[in-house]
């Protein structure tokens, strides 16, 4: 599928590369068939999802120092977090908070609204169109994604899904907006965050990373941890709803 794109300078040298995510209705979750189905991925739901724009890779550590040399918000930023250096790498050791500072900064800086995507926005990208555990198929092979491995690797390294993303499966976890929910039950169906009732004192990520069991990397399994915490297996992407036209500075 060819998607459309849009380049943001960010700094020197520094861009960020967004999708066009069409918009369209999925079944959000697993099915009772799926082995590696748990209670929190029911009951299985339509949602339907509005177009908008995705980063195409995971925000790497060149993107993050050059939005973090940019005014503050509410929150400062330590400019290079990272436990695993490279500049094409994800930028991992962030906490929620934290990649939340880096999209009102990156808003400030190019007048258009990023934030993170909503847990539905996520899976309706990650799946691209597709039903099975991955986007590539049934099963996940090193050649596929970087999991249960040593260490990231840098942004785009696996064959992309149909939207043109890339890292949707392994590499770091990926911060959404939602508040931890234990089923979909109330969950909203049409792909905004789910920011109501739950515990509110979690966040949900999503896809899995380099440490994760395959099992972990399925488009529907949900994690759910503190917004403060920082750990080398938490990135983050950025969307941006098409409201007004994308800026390139």
């Amino acid at each position: 599928m060819i998607t459309a794109t849009n380049g943001i300078n960010i700094a020197q040298g520094v861009t960020l590369e967004l999708v066009a995510i069409p918009g369209g209705s999925f079944m959000m979750g697993s099915a009772q068939t799926d082995p590696d189905r748990q209670d929190d991925e029911s009951p299985l739901h339509e949602v339907t999802v509005p177009k908008f724009w995705m980063g195409r890779y995971s925000i790497t550590q060149a993107q993050w120092r050059a939005v973090a040399s940019l005014p503050k918000v509410e929150r400062e930023l330590n400019p290079d977090p990272s436990f695993f250096k490279g500049d094409n790498r994800p930028v991992e050791n962030v906490s929620w908070y934290e990649a939340m500072e880096f999209c009102a900064r990156l808003s400030g800086h190019t007048g258009q609204v990023y934030t993170l995507p909503s847990e539905s926005q996520w899976e309706y990208a990650c799946r691209a169109g597709t039903t099975t555990p991955f986007h590539f198929g049934e099963t996940i092979t090193p050649d596929l994604a970087n999991y249960d491995g040593n260490e990231t690797t840098e942004v785009g390294s696996f064959p992309p899904n149909r939207f043109g993303l890339y890292d949707m499966h392994g590499n770091v976890w990926e911060w959404c907006l939602d508040h931890s929910h234990d089923s979909y039950n109330g969950a909203p169906a049409d792909g905004i965050a789910w920011v109501t009732g739950g515990d509110s004192d979690r966040r949900m990520l999503r896809g899995g990373s380099w440490f994760s069991y395959p099992r972990l990397c399925r488009s529907a399994y949900r994690l759910d941890n503190f917004p403060d915490l920082r750990v080398n297996l938490f990135g983050f992407r950025v969307v941006s709803v098409p409201t007004r036209t994308l800026v390139t500075l």
